[in-house]
C-alpha cells in the first residue's frame, strides 16, 4: 500500500450497493472517538470476510484538508438521503484496530451479534483497520473444500446415526458452517465437544441464547447433555489420528460446560485411559474453580477463560453471573497453574475499551498475579454502542491505541504469547 495514499470512505446506497467516495477518507472508531487511518493500521480485507450494511447508521469519514471527522448524510452521487454505514466482519485470526465509524439515528435497532471493523477502499480493493493475530491456518477459508466437507459429513452421520452429538455437529457444519465442526468432519486440528444446554451467566453478547425482543442469537444452543459414550466416539479417534489434535469442551452452541463437570470428568478420564495423544481443552467462563481442579486431576490439558474485562465491575455487567464473581475466575486460573497446565485468556477486543488505560492497568495486574500463557485476541461480537452503554464505559484518559496496547503488553510481559486459537500442546 502506498504510504502517500489514504483509503476512501465506503458507504451503502438505498439499494444496499456498496460504493466508495473519494471526497472523504475512511475513518476508524475507538469508543466514541474518530480517527484518520495510518498505513501501518491497514491490511487488505482478509479472504472469507463479509461486508455488512449497518441500517440506521450514517457513515463518518475524515475530511482530507482538516483531518476532522465528517458525517456523510446523503449519497454524493445522486443527492438521495438514504445512505448507510458499512463494516467488515473479518475472517478468523484477524483482530480489529478500529471499529466502523458511524452516527446512529434515533430508534435504530441493535446490530446483530457480529464484530464491526472499519473498512475502506484503497488501490482498487477493500482494506480494514486490523492485523493478523495468528498465523495458524486452521480456519482459513481456502482450506475448506465444501464438496469434501459434504461427503465426509454425510459419511460420518450415516456411520453414527444414534450419536446425538455427532448429529448436532453435522448441523453446525452444514447449516452454520462452523469452522470447528467442519474441521472435525475433515479429521484435523480442533474438534468441538459441546455439552451444556444451560448456563450460569446471562452474557449480553451470548451468541446462542438471547431474550425475546433483543438482537437474535446467531446459532441454536444444544438441547441435551451428551453421554460419555457419545463424547468418546468423537474425541478418542480425533485425538489418536488428527494432526495437531485438540478437542474442546465449551462452544458457541452451548451454555457453560462446567455445569456438566461430572460428565466432563468421566469423559476426560476415559479419553486419557485410551490415548495420551492430543490436547484436551476447556473453553469456559471459569466460574467453578473446584470443578476445574477435578478436571485437571482427571487429565485436562488446557483451559481458555472467556473475559471481556479484567475489571470486576465491567466483567459483572457483561456476564451477569449467577452465583459466581470475578474472584472465582481468578481462582480458576490459579488452580490450573498449580496443576502446571496451560491457560489462555479469550479476551474480547473492542477498540476504545480494551485499550483504555484503566482496562490496560487492570489486565496487567491480572497477568502479574495470575499469569496466563496466552491471550487470544477475539473481536467482541455485539453492537459496540450497546456494549459500551451496558458496561458503563466512562474513560478518564484517551485510549492507548490497539497497536500501542499490544506493544506495551509484549514489552511488559515478554513470556506472554498472543494468538487467536487454542494451541495443540502435544
Amino acid at each position: 500500500m502506498g504510504k502517500d495514499k489514504r483509503p476512501a470512505l465506503v458507504f451503502a446506497n438505498s439499494r444496499g450497493e456498496i460504493m466508495d467516495y473519494n471526497g472523504l477518507e475512511m475513518a476508524g472508531r475507538s469508543a466514541d472517538q474518530f480517527y484518520r487511518l495510518e498505513p501501518e493500521e491497514l491490511i487488505p480485507l482478509p479472504e472469507g470476510s463479509e461486508l455488512f450494511v449497518l441500517p440506521g447508521r450514517l457513515p463518518i469519514g475524515i475530511e482530507t484538508e482538516s483531518g476532522e471527522p465528517e458525517l456523510l448524510a446523503e449519497n454524493p452521487y445522486d443527492g438521495s438521503s438514504e445512505v448507510s454505514a458499512v463494516a467488515a466482519f473479518m475472517a478468523p485470526a484477524h483482530t480489529a484496530i478500529y471499529s466502523a465509524a458511524y452516527q446512529t439515528r434515533e430508534k435504530a435497532s441493535l446490530l446483530p451479534l457480529f464484530a464491526y471493523t472499519a473498512v475502506g477502499w484503497l488501490d482498487d480493493h477493500f482494506v480494514v483497520a486490523a492485523f493478523r493475530s495468528d498465523s495458524d491456518i486452521r480456519q482459513d477459508p481456502k482450506g475448506f473444500d465444501q464438496k469434501l466437507i459434504n461427503k465426509k459429513t454425510a459419511a460420518k452421520l450415516k456411520k453414527y446415526p444414534h450419536n446425538r452429538l455427532i448429529q448436532h455437529l453435522g448441523k453446525c457444519c452444514l447449516t452454520y458452517a462452523c469452522p470447528a465442526a467442519r474441521n472435525y468432519f475433515l479429521g484435523r486440528w480442533e474438534a468441538p465437544l459441546p455439552t451444556s444446554p444451560c448456563c450460569n451467566a446471562g452474557c449480553i453478547g451470548c451468541i446462542s441464547q438471547q431474550p425475546s425482543g433483543c438482537c437474535p442469537s446467531t446459532q441454536d444452543r444444544i438441547h441435551f447433555v451428551p453421554s460419555t459414550t457419545e463424547l468418546l466416539e468423537i474425541a478418542v479417534p480425533h485425538l489418536q489420528t488428527a494432526a495437531k489434535a485438540v478437542v474442546s469442551f465449551g462452544q458457541g452452541c452451548e451454555g457453560e460446560p462446567l455445569l456438566q463437570a461430572p460428565t466432563l470428568e468421566s469423559s476426560i478420564r476415559q479419553m486419557r485411559a485410551q490415548t495420551n495423544k492430543g490436547t484436551i481443552n476447556l473453553n469456559t467462563n471459569a466460574s467453578l474453580p473446584s470443578a476445574v481442579d477435578r478436571l485437571a486431576a482427571a487429565g485436562l490439558d488446557s483451559i481458555r477463560v472467556s473475559m471481556n474485562s479484567a475489571r470486576p465491575e465491567m466483567h459483572h455487567r457483561y456476564y451477569r453471573p449467577k452465583g459466581f464473581s470475578f474472584a472465582e475466575v481468578r481462582q480458576t486460573i490459579e488452580v490450573m497453574k498449580r496443576h502446571g497446565r496451560h491457560v489462555s485468556l479469550n479476551y474480547f477486543i473492542l477498540p476504545g475499551f480494551t485499550d483504555d488505560p484503566d482496562e490496560y492497568a487492570a489486565l496487567c495486574e491480572l497477568i502479574a498475579a495470575c499469569p496466563p500463557d496466552l491471550i487470544q485476541l477475539r473481536n467482541l461480537n455485539m453492537d459496540p454502542e450497546h456494549y459500551l452503554k451496558t458496561v458503563g464505559h466512562a474513560p478518564r484518559k484517551p485510549a492507548l491505541g490497539m497497536l500501542r496496547w499490544l506493544q506495551l503488553l509484549k514489552e511488559q510481559f515478554p513470556q506472554l504469547q498472543f494468538g487467536y486459537f487454542n494451541p495443540a500442546l502435544r
